[in-house]
Order: structure tokens, then sequence, then C-alpha cells
């Protein structure tokens, strides 16, 4: 097997943990510790300062992360430190001041359409040097990244970052300490225009070549940030430059922004050397017998390609060139055009139990200064190594839930495969899951294999001792008003001889107020809200853990209906009460206009109002919260309303069809004189209480003399317009009374004398 680069390692994986690689900070740093960081071999520096909060700046180690670069130093409009996930780089802000270029750098963007409203930078953190270079050219890599992607890509939170460089062949519009009055460059530009690098530039929808998205920010909790990317440019070896790297928020201090640079590549040399594309190689880069192979890089400055360079270089060390390893070419010639030449290191296996060896390839060049300029490079040459697995056998008295068991691996190389006895499958976690249900001991086996192809197996036993369990869990519910629920834990499997067994409750939720404490030492816990409620319980020698929830019961509903029996007092209802009681533990109180009955049923109840009444009720849950309804039962006074009537009632406000009447009563006189003097002319019937009367009057020889009916009817003694004899007269009438009384009927015998012989 061969592989073209690793590092000597071990990797440690311990008990119960997961491990996510991801970026580490320090900032620790003093302002020179981070630009000695920075230098590369080639460049000298003065004058060092730094503006800013320290937080805002120092070292950063990349290799465990996605973030292109291996390590270096890392400036932030923010906290360094919240790059760590699972922090997040965002905040209120520092309170720190802006930087006017990068405000002009931020209005710049012409893409972005609301780069005229930005108005204000803040939380700036500027790290400048003088610098001296022995080449004619200076590079750097670089990283820019930022957690305003990508909601605010074209707004006003373009936070701004710039590269300015002031010093010969150099002049612009940025500010520039007073020894360079030609003013500064911005060197930050997307790559083949003279656009600045910014959010706003670099994302999905513009130049997505550079832009890499990460949302979710596992290895560092920015957004999104750019691929690696270099920063070349020419200078006069010799001379004095300054250079200012700078970034803030801009128009808030909210959402960060940082920008990586990469360690040692601010560096200005005629051929750099490095292994498998690591610059200047001077630690434990190491190669396997069997194993592994590395590219020898030979590297120029781009902007030094135009003429043929021909390289001799050293070859220094305890290994042996044609023994330990193959024979490299030497000199080398870079033709015109090439940059960058690559050699293949070989380590030969020789079987030998030998310590490690190691190669320096040393090369030197003249730089354009005519300065003479060493680049070293270093690898070490290693025996195949043998790779250890340490397991660890496990003996628990509790397990509440599946257990990870694990084994280490190390001495080997590179990334290591576990296979589990519990799975066919190879993976590169040193764990696997001991599943519940067991008691007693089981063995598991893994095997594991290094980058290299090298295996070792062990076997680790976990012996599973337990009888405490939770044995069963129960709960009462809790009203809404007032916190009545009920919570027990009941164990089984107990182990306690010298000590009472433990019950822990823990509020999960902590609903409790401040001081009145958020857990209970006993088996009941009541008074408490609705939530979930955890129990610990310990014996001797195991604790077991299990949740429960508390139900809220809903808050009460009264409702009733109301049958009525009438309208006219007194009025008989009957009251169904249909209060939903999902519970059956609700209580009820009946308000009949000041009266209170009781009730913990539901059962109909019957009440007489003799006037208006306001009937309520209020239905209580067991907490004691109220809920309350109430309806109006309208009666009326009924009764006779006929003036009429015997029985007339002048305050009734409805006939109720109780009127009676006086039946009527006649007076049949046995006499009149019609003669025409007025006095006792007419025959007419004495009646009261009549509404009319039918009367008819016949002599002795049955001749009908007079029939007529009404209220107000007589007789004046003639027939046919002639006085009728005198003499007595039959007389028959019906008189008919008010509605509901009776008729009268009778019959009399009138005399009539007219005087008129």
């Amino acid at each position: 097997m061969q592989l073209r680069t690793f590092l000597t390692s071990a990797i440690l994986v311990f008990l119960g943990t997961t491990i996510h690689a991801q970026i580490s900070v320090d900032n620790t740093l003093t302002p020179a510790d981070m630009v000695n960081t920075l230098i590369g071999p080639g460049v000298t520096v003065s004058n060092i300062s730094f503006t800013g909060q320290s937080v805002q700046a120092g070292s950063f180690d990349g290799s465990m992360s996605n973030i292109g670069l291996q390590s270096g130093i890392i400036l932030s409009s923010g906290i360094i430190n919240n790059i760590i996930p699972p922090n997040q780089p965002t905040g209120v802000g520092l309170g720190g001041a802006g930087d006017p270029d990068l405000l002009t750098i931020a209005q710049s963007v012409t893409s972005n359409p609301a780069a005229g409203s930005i108005t204000s930078t803040s939380d700036a953190a500027i790290l400048e040097f003088d610098f001296v270079p022995v080449g004619d050219s200076v590079r750097f890599n670089f990283v820019f990244a930022s957690e305003e992607y990508q909601a605010w890509i074209n707004s006003v939170y373009n936070d701004a970052f710039g590269f300015f460089i002031s010093g010969p062949g150099f002049a612009g519009p940025y500010a520039s300490p007073i020894a360079f009055p030609l003013g500064a460059e911005n060197l930050a530009f997307v790559p083949g225009t003279t656009d600045p690098i910014t959010i706003s530039t670099i994302y999905p929808g513009l130049n997505p070549a550079y832009y890499i998205d990460d949302p979710a920010g596992t290895t560092q909790s920015f957004n999104g940030f750019t691929i690696p990317m270099t920063i070349e440019f020419q200078v006069i070896c010799g001379e004095t430059y300054h250079f200012k790297f700078a970034v803030a928020d801009c128009q808030d201090g909210t959402l960060d922004t940082g920008v990586f640079l990469e360690g040692g590549s601010f560096s200005s040399e005629a051929v750099t050397i490095s292994f498998d594309g690591v610059d200047n190689v001077t630690g434990d880069t190491a190669l396997y017998e069997g194993c592994s192979i590395a590219d020898l890089i030979f590297t120029r400055p781009i902007t030094d390609t135009l003429d043929t360079l021909i390289i001799t270089y050293t070859i220094t060390g305890t290994a042996i060139e044609g023994i330990d390893f193959n024979f490299l070419t030497n000199p080398i010639i870079f033709l015109p055009g090439e940059d960058s030449i690559v050699l293949t290191l070989t380590p030969t296996v020789d079987g030998i139990a030998e310590s490690g060896e190691y190669i320096t390839i040393t090369a030197i060049t003249i730089s354009p200064c005519g300065d003479t300029i060493v680049s070293i490079g270093t690898i070490w040459i290693f025996d195949e190594p043998g790779t250890l697995v340490q397991e660890f056998d496990t003996t628990i008295y509790c397990i509440q839930d599946s257990l990870q068991v694990f084994a280490q691996a190390s001495n080997g190389v590179g990334t290591y495969l576990y296979t589990w006895s519990t799975s066919l499958d190879t993976t590169i976690n040193n764990f696997t899951t001991v599943p519940t249900g067991i008691n007693g001991s089981i063995d598991y086996y893994v095997s594991v294999i290094d980058a290299c192809g090298y295996t070792s197996t062990d076997t680790l036993t976990v012996t599973v001792d337990q009888t405490l369990a939770v044995d069963s869990l129960s709960s009462f519910w809790s009203g809404q008003c007032a916190p009545t629920g009920i919570v027990g834990a009941f164990p089984s499997g107990v182990t306690s001889v010298l000590n009472p067994t433990n019950f822990y409750w823990e509020d999960y939720d902590n609903h409790l107020n401040p001081g009145s404490g958020n857990f209970w030492n006993d088996t009941v816990w009541s008074g408490i809200p609705s939530g979930w409620y955890y129990a610990t319980i310990t014996d001797d020698v195991c604790s077991v853990t299990d949740s429960i929830w508390v139900e809220s019961v809903d808050l009460p509903v009264a409702q009733f209906t109301v049958a009525v029996d009438g309208s006219c007092s007194p009025v008989t209802a009957t009251f169904s009460n249909t209060s939903p009681s999902p519970y059956n533990y609700h209580s009820y109180e009946w308000n009949f206009n000041g009266t209170t009955i009781s009730a913990t049923n539901q059962d109909p109840i019957v009440q007489s109002f003799s006037s208006t009444s306001t009937v309520e009720l209020i239905t209580f849950d067991p907490a004691g919260c109220p809920d309350t309804i109430s309806t109006t039962i309208n009666v009326i006074l009924c009764g006779c309303t006929d003036p009429t009537a015997t029985n007339y009632n002048s305050l009734a406000v409805e006939d109720d069809g109780s009127c009676f009447f006086p039946n009527p009563t006649v007076v049949c006189p046995n006499i009149f004189t019609p003669n025409g003097d007025n006095n006792n002319d007419l025959f007419f019937l004495e009646v009261t209480n009549a509404i009319n009367v039918e009367m008819i009057i016949i002599n002795r020889w049955g001749v009908q003399m007079f029939n007529q009916s009404g209220l107000n009817i007589s007789w004046d003694g003639t027939i046919g317009g002639e006085l009728a004899e005198d003499g007595t007269y039959f007389v028959r009438y019906k008189v008919s009374g008010i509605l509901g009384s009776e008729p009268v009927e009778g019959q009399g015998f009138v005399q009539l004398v007219s005087n008129k012989n």
C-alpha cells in the first residue's frame, strides 16, 4: 500500500465521548508573536502594532477543521474563541472603533445595491508592521470567512477586510504611516478583477468557484468562507515596506467576520522546499518503509519564471541516498514558465530494525539583491510500525441505556479503521454499543487496521451486574391556576444494607419559582405544576433514572341548559349541568337569586321563580380553578286584563284567560201606561250585565205584538201604528250576558193600561 503523506500521531478516542474534529484558537499571543507566526523565510519585520481588543486576534490550528489552512493567525471583528463550535461568532458587539479605509472598501462594491447606504464600521482588528524582503516578490495565503453569509449578501452589513501595502512602487488612497507619504494600496481583490473581496463579491451567485458554504459550522462556526487564496506582489529587495491587515464589522457590531492568515506564508525567497505540499517542513513529517512515499517539491516565485533556473541542493542526515531511499535528480532545472518541480522520495524496505532516520534537503540561491538564501526541508523515515490496541474491560452496575465500549489504537500510521464483532461493517469509530437488557459478562472483539494496512486484534469484556430498576412511575395531573400535580416512583431490586434508598426528583422544566426548590427527596412529590420530572433512585451499588410527564388538566368550562315551563309567575325551570368534566373530579356551585346550592354531581335541579331572576353556575376543577356562566329567567305577572271582568287585575302584563263575568239579571214590569204623558209610556225589561236582549210580546189570542233584539229595546204599546187594546199580554225574553256568563231566559205578563176610555 502506498500513501502520499501523513504525520506521526496516535489517535485517542475516549469512553462515552464523540469526537468532532474542529478548529482551535489561542488569543494569548502578543502582536510580535502573531507576526512571527505569519512571517516565513526571506522577510524581516519591525514596528509591529495591533489595534483592537486582545480577544480579536491570535493563532489558530486548522488541521482538524475544514478551513483549508493548517495553522496561522486569525483577525476577527469579534471574539476569536467564539469561532470554536458550538459557539457562534455573534453578539452585541465589542464597542471598538472602526477603520476609515475599510469603510471606503465596503462602500466601493458596485455590485452591492446597498453599498451607498453603508455609513460606519466598528470593532476593527488591525495588525501592522514594516518589512524588508530579500527577494523581489512577497506572497501569503489567506481565507476570508464570515457569519454574515448568506442572509446579508448585498446589504449594508457587508463586513470589510483589506490588505494594505505602502512603500516603493505603491501609492493609493488609503492611509499610511508618515514615512510612506504616497499612501497605501489594497491588495485583497477577487482573482482576475479589481473588486474587493467581501460577502457581496464572493458567494454562490457571484464568483462561486471561490466560495464554500458551511451553515452547520461543524468544525468552525462561520457560515461561509473562501477557498485558500494567495496574494503575491512584487517588491524591491532590500527596501522597506509597510503592511496593514484589517477587518471590521459594517453598520453593526454583530455577526462577526474573520481573516485566517496561513502561518509562515508571508515570505520572500528565491526557492522553497516542501514535502507533500507542506511548505518549509522542519518538524516531524515522516515516511514508513513499505507504506508511504513523499513528494519533494521545489518552488520558485511565480514572478520569477521567465528564465531558466538551475538549483543544486545538498542531501544530509542519517538516511543514506540509494540505501535508505531512492536516488534523487540533482541538480534540478526550472525551465521558463515552470514554478515548481516535484521529485518522488521512496523509502527502501530493508528489513533491518533501526531507529528513525532523517533526510535534510538544503538549497542555496541568490536573491535579486545578491543575498544568499538558504531553503531547508527535513523528512523522517521509520521502520514499519506495529499497531497497538489497548482495550478497556468494563464492569458496571447500572445501565440505563445502551453503553459504548471502546478500544484505543496507537503506534500505527494515519487513520485507524475498526471492525467490531457486533457488526460486519468497518468503521472509523473506535467504539461499539452494548445494547440494553444484558446482565452478566459478554466479550467483544475488535480488529484494527491502520493506513498502511497493518492489523491488530484484541478482546474486551463487559460485565453488567444490575438489579435496581424503576419498577413503575405514577403521576396525577396538575391544575393550571394552582400546582396540584403528584409524581411517585417505585423501585425494585433494591440493594440497601448500610444506607437507605435515596429518591431524588428533579423538575426538568424548572417551572417552580426560585427559592421554592426544583428538587425533592422522597418517593412522592406533590403540589407541582405540569411538566417532565426525573426520578433518580440510588441504593448501595446502583443509581437508576427515569422520567414521567405530569399532565395539565384543562381549565374548567361552566355550561348548562335550562327548560322553562312557561313565563307566568310562578315559573318552574329545570337546570341540566352540561359542563365537560374529563377527569370527573369537578365540583359545582349554583346560585339561584342569592340561594346557593353546592353539588359534586351533574344531576338536574328544579327551581320555581315568582319574579325575574339571575341563575349562575360556577364549575371548579380539582385545583380550584373556576369558570362561571349565568342566565336570566324572565318571569311576568299574568291575570285578567279585561276591565269588565269581575276579577280584573290592573297589574297583569299578560291575560291568562282567567277573567270571569257576573250573570245578567232581568226584571219584567207587569204594567205600563202608553198614554203619551211621558210617564211609563214604554215597556222594557230592566236588565244588568247584559249585552243583548231578545223580547217577544203576544196577546191572549197568540198574535205577536212585538219581536225585537238589542240592548236597548222597548215596546210603545202599538201595533201597525195603532195603540193596542188594554189588557194583559204575554212576554217571552232571552237576555245574553258578558262572555262566559249564562244567558237568562224567562217569561212574564204585562198589563197595558192606556186610559183611553
